[in-house]
């Protein structure tokens, strides 16, 4: 069967198209404005990757914050379940699975059986999410892909004590000023973000394994932040992190 999963957030409308639960095709479009013309144009992509036509899908699963205008979906999947079943389908054992994103994170806990027994998300002003590592990115004047890799350079701790992306903005320049060197202030900068992606991973419940997905897994530098956040524990991230709600769409259309 060949299904097809599409995870719409606030920033990026990711595309997957999976046949028995292999991977044939996926794709990313910005979402903008137009959510719906996002889903079409990843989904229309992911399908030309495929090498297959439009009619050879059988459903088509929709998650994600834009999912109630996706009309092109017949399955209207809950990010909860979604995000279990992406990462259980790259990692059988996983028991706790996070989802970083643009503008919130997410945890669940899972039953043996991969059901989502407990999450909780943190919203609070994209503190815990991708958007605050952008805005902290440009205080520090470097890219978005080389401020994790700048953290590991680091051995300093740093706490930062800012709630809110522009006070902690603030904060930064602040550390700047003092001369204190890029690498630590990127590492005190991952550390904040960690220890709020933890603090909702506690709230649910630490099981081992951990799986990471969403855009924000692909940061080394979170990665780091939050296995020492984590004591340690092993966080699995997938080789399409970005991807992992869309594959669990998919999976869910399929039945």
């Amino acid at each position: 069967m060949i299904t097809a999963g599409i995870d719409c957030g606030a920033q990026n409308t990711k595309c997957v198209v999976l046949r028995n639960g292999g991977i044939l095709g996926r794709a990313m479009e910005p979402t903008g404005f137009e959510p719906a013309r996002a889903a079409e144009a990843s989904l229309a992509m992911a399908l030309r990757q495929a090498g297959i036509a439009g009619a050879a899908l059988r459903r088509i699963g929709a998650t994600g914050s834009g999912r109630p205008v996706l009309r092109i979906a017949a399955d209207r999947v809950n990010p909860v379940r979604a995000m279990a079943k992406g990462a259980r389908h790259f990692f059988p054992g996983a028991r706790t699975v996070v989802d970083v994103g643009a503008e919130e994170g997410r945890a669940v806990r899972l039953d043996d059986d991969g059901n989502p027994v407990d999450f909780a998300v943190n919203e609070r002003c994209a503190a815990g999410a991708g958007a605050f590592i952008e805005a902290m990115a440009r205080a520090l004047e470097v890219t978005v892909e080389a401020i994790g890799p700048l953290s590991l350079q680091s051995n300093r701790e740093i706490p930062m004590n800012a709630q809110c992306a522009i006070f902690a903005e603030s904060e930064v320049i602040g550390m700047i000023h003092s001369n204190i060197a890029k690498a630590d202030i990127s590492r005190a900068i991952h550390d904040a973000i960690a220890g709020r992606v933890a603090s909702i991973v506690r709230r649910v419940g630490l099981q081992a394994d951990v799986v990471l997905i969403g855009g924000l897994a692909r940061n080394p530098g979170l990665r780091s932040s939050l296995a020492r956040q984590l004591k340690g524990v092993q966080v699995h991230v997938p080789a399409d992190p970005e991807f992992g709600a869309a594959v669990g769409a998919a999976l869910a259309a399929a039945g």
